[in-house]
């Protein structure tokens, strides 16, 4: 039975413009022209890429598919037809971003996403500790949707407790960013888990689901890894986290019952409710908490000195809406205790949009049409296809340097190949995120591995070999590829 979830992208509705004219090494110039200049793009701007020169990238890539469009007699009107149905395509996507954020800005202010963390750092254990710090990322980075957020915040702290028992600090970095990554690969809140689905053609909460395949199980050997390693060291000292929790319990009233919200709307989600009405649901009951549990907060936010209606009403949809933060004085905390709202969507939104407009002129033009011809001919096999995506990933990853880039043009250039071999998009949308958002951070020049090196202040060769979860995740894919496990079929194909 077809999930009731608002779809991002119906492949049903594609029209992808058969080209004979079109070559393979024609199709394949917008695409190394593409590469190319992100490549060059990041290396210039670091960080500072997202802000929008690669959006506008992307767009020169779509300019370049254009001029091979024309000498192959394909009119700019058609081009633009297939644009607007790539646009129209991700409306769901786009409406599901925009509540993640809302989500996120009222889960801050209400103390739940505080909360959790509080609770989380009381499981820490010297005798533990490499898998405590697996855990209480995942169930950070999961709350947030960020892995960025979480190894800023809560790594950061962990590397220091680290430091002071004498635990070598490249397995500490390589535990933490493992479970960051696994919270951000499958929270409904991260941009990636996002990405990918809309990159694919299929919902966020059928690529959530259909992921945990794959996810679980490389979670259960990193942890089993981990807690072997943890048997072998001899820590020294104590773990203190008494200042960072006193400082969460001054800054937010903790309490359990914040854990009621979180826990509907999980239930919605296993219930199958659609997307947008899981997440309004939880934004408002984000709200109504925010108001009981933090009224001062609320109050502050909204620019007040006491919770009033005009102060609560301003305080709530300012979280929901723009830039918020909980006043702390811990510096660590600083990161942690800050939401964007539907404004912090922006930016990738943007992104998919650009990518919509590269990947309909690719269609228009015929050259995805030929370039899944070619993969086709080239793999015979489900597993041929899996491998290719993978690698098309990884390298992605090591010369644009993106993940975002890593999961949009690999999922543009193999949705159709997937299609035609009667693969359903989840199988792709799993894949992106095995390969191309996990393994970002392994590669030193990579925006990610910069930056998590920079911030955990650890050489990303010295963590790498410790990010268990990065690198055995795309194994994980290949495995269940080559055996057939869970690689769903397209209904008209069974």
């Amino acid at each position: 039975m077809e999930s009731q979830n608002i779809k991002p992208r119906v492949p049903q509705d594609e029209h992808i413009v058969e080209n004979r004219e079109l070559n393979i090494w024609e199709a394949l110039i917008p695409v190394f022209v593409l590469v190319a200049l992100l490549a060059y793009n990041v290396y210039t701007y670091g960080d500072e890429a997202l802000s929008g020169s690669n959006q506008f990238i992307l767009l020169l890539g779509a300019a370049v598919a254009a001029i091979v469009g024309f000498f192959n007699k394909v009119t700019f009107n058609q081009m633009m037809e297939e644009v607007a149905e790539n646009v129209k395509s991700t409306s769901g996507a786009i409406l599901i971003l925009l509540m993640v954020g809302a989500l996120a800005g009222t889960w801050l202010i209400s103390g739940i996403i505080p909360t959790m963390i509080y609770y989380g750092l009381q499981i820490l254990n010297p005798t533990i500790f490499l898998p405590a710090c697996v855990i209480i990322c995942a169930i950070i980075s999961v709350a947030t949707g960020s892995s960025w957020t979480t190894s800023a915040t809560v790594g950061i702290a962990l590397i220091g407790i680290a430091e002071a028992l004498g635990v070598p600090l490249g397995m500490t970095a390589g535990a933490v960013l493992s479970g960051a990554y696994f919270g951000d690969k499958i929270s409904p809140m991260s941009d990636t888990t996002n990405l990918a689905p809309a990159m694919a053609g299929t919902d966020l909460f059928t690529h959530i689901r259909y992921m945990l395949y794959t996810t679980v199980p490389t979670i259960i050997v990193t942890l089993i890894i981990f807690i072997i390693l943890g048997f072998n060291l001899e820590p020294k000292g104590v773990a203190d986290t008494h200042l960072i929790l006193q400082d969460i319990k001054s800054a937010i009233n903790v309490s359990p019952w914040l854990f009621l919200v979180p826990v509907i709307v999980i239930v919605l989600i296993v219930k199958k409710t659609p997307p947008l009405i899981a997440l309004l649901i939880g934004t408002l009951l984000g709200g109504i908490a925010a108001l009981i549990f933090q009224p001062s907060i609320v109050a502050g936010i909204g620019g007040g000195t006491s919770l009033d209606l005009t102060s609560g009403y301003k305080g709530i949809m300012n979280a929901i809406t723009v830039d918020t933060a909980i006043p702390t004085d811990n510096k660590a905390l600083e990161g942690l205790f800050k939401a964007g709202g539907m404004s912090k969507m922006l930016g990738t939104i943007w992104l998919i949009l650009c990518a919509m407009v590269f990947g309909g002129i690719m269609d228009g033009i015929g050259a995805l049409t030929t370039i899944s011809k070619s993969l086709l001919k080239l793999f015979h096999t489900t597993f041929g296809l899996f491998a290719s995506t993978v690698a098309s990933c990884l390298t992605l990853n090591i010369t644009a340097s993106d993940q975002y880039l890593a999961i949009v043009v690999p999922g543009k250039m193999y949705s159709k190949a997937f299609k035609d071999k009667g693969l359903a998009p989840e199988n792709l949308s799993r894949t992106l995120e095995d390969s191309g958002t996990v393994t970002s951070v392994l590669v030193p020049w990579n925006t990610c591995g910069a930056y998590q090196s920079g911030v955990l202040g650890v050489d990303t060769l010295n963590y790498a070999g410790y990010a268990i979860f990065n690198w055995l995740s795309p194994f994980m894919t290949l495995l269940f590829a080559a055996f057939q496990i869970k690689i769903r079929q397209l209904a008209s194909f069974k």
